[in-house]
């Protein structure tokens, strides 16, 4: 529990075994302490508390600092609680420390990210694998043109090196398929 000034009047064997803290080290403290320095540089202890008596209740997670300077997880539930004549008595504030599920939730997601790469690469290698298999196979129907061309012309140097060229480049064409198909 919270008083009005922020100034924490109640501390319960739950944040004591989550922050490591005893009632006698946090009553009478600013909760404000349970913030990381990045958060209380930004104001955010404070815009929390103005969130909750604005909207009746605040739900947030983020990092919260325990007694030994170590870091969890925190869902934090926070309730305006006000007195009968309507004015404010102060805040119930409940945490807890959700960790693990983070932790767990995130070896998810990087699971879903690895597996979604994989996916992309085998699209990627049945793609090249599809593409170089084709063009594998109209290079060879080249390359035998060649060879019957070479076979039904006349011996001529011109038409000879022309052959020869455009038979090199299929051969070429056929060592980069074989590399695509490699890959795949």
């Amino acid at each position: 529990m919270l008083s009005p000034e922020r100034i924490v009047t109640n501390w319960n064997s739950g944040a004591a075994r989550i922050k490591g803290y005893a009632a006698e080290e946090v009553v009478g403290q600013h909760f404000s302490r349970f913030y990381t320095e990045e958060d209380r540089a930004v104001g955010l202890p404070e815009k929390a508390l103005a969130e909750a008596l604005a909207a009746g209740r605040l739900e947030m997670e983020g990092w919260r600092l325990r007694k030994d300077g170590s870091r969890f997880w925190a869902h934090v539930i926070i309730d305006p609680i006000h007195a009968p004549d309507g004015s404010l008595s102060g805040f119930a504030k409940i945490t807890r420390d959700i960790t693990e599920r983070k932790r767990n939730e995130e070896t998810l997601e990087k699971a879903r990210e690895a597996l979604f790469q994989s996916q992309k690469m085998e699209a990627v290698g049945q793609l090249t694998g599809g593409v170089a298999h084709d063009f594998n196979n109209l290079l060879m129907a080249v390359l035998g043109s060649l060879e019957l061309l070479r076979k039904r012309l006349p011996d001529d140097p011109q038409v000879t090196r022309l052959l020869d060229n455009a038979t090199l480049g299929a051969r070429r064409g056929a060592t980069l398929t074989q590399r695509m198909l490699a890959f795949a």
